[in-house]
């Protein structure tokens, strides 16, 4: 498979720039304002799965969650695997974050899509996100996998092997509302990518 240059992946400083693909055919993300390029093509509806660290979800959020789940299943197949953080019971926060990546690594395969989100990724607006699934769907990877860490964060392991890293909002998130916010944005996406209406 060809490597060219993909426009999700984050590289921090004074100016960002963007590599690390599986695909050249990827092209940069909409500016802002402007309609996905996939708007009423044909995608390819890769399986999705999201893998997020923590503890037992409030019964409000499990709610959401299996909301959004039924949303998206008309779009794609979608996986929903919580990993338990702090599966050593440790007070050390660096053996802690470190035995969550190796958790988290265990649950990915090799041709997995691999998108993380992380405080330092690139801002993305509804529309990019629409182009980073028709973006994948691109790249011969066969299910597109989203990453939330636990409370401190994602390890090393799990940065490295994205293809792309991404940020909802400046603001810091907890983690069971980044993940409400994501898979509300995934459901966004699909409408936008069919042209479709969309439904609260």
């Amino acid at each position: 498979m060809g490597v060219g240059v993909f426009p999700w992946r984050c590289i921090c400083g004074p100016e960002q720039s963007f590599s690390k693909s599986r695909s050249a055919s990827a092209s940069a993300p909409s500016p802002l304002g402007k309609r996905s390029k996939y708007s009423g093509q044909s995608v390819k509806a890769m399986p999705m799965r999201l893998l997020t660290v923590g503890k037992k979800r409030s019964r409000g959020t499990q709610l959401l969650v299996e909301e959004y789940k039924e949303k998206l299943g008309y779009y794609c197949d979608f996986e929903d695997t919580l990993i338990r953080s702090n599966p050593k019971l440790t007070s050390d926060v660096k053996v802690q974050v470190e035995a969550e990546d190796a958790a988290m690594m265990q649950q990915l395969k090799s041709d997995d899509f691999v998108v993380v989100l992380d405080e330092n990724g690139k801002d993305v607006i509804s529309e990019q996100i629409a182009d980073l699934i028709g973006d994948a769907g691109n790249t011969g990877s066969s299910r597109l996998t989203f990453c939330i860490g636990g409370p401190y964060g994602l390890g090393v392991q799990v940065r490295e092997r994205a293809d792309a890293t991404i940020r909802l909002s400046s603001l810091v998130l907890n983690h069971q509302v980044a993940l409400i916010v994501l898979m509300e944005q995934l459901y966004r996406a699909w409408t936008i990518i069919k042209g479709q209406k969309y439904h609260h």
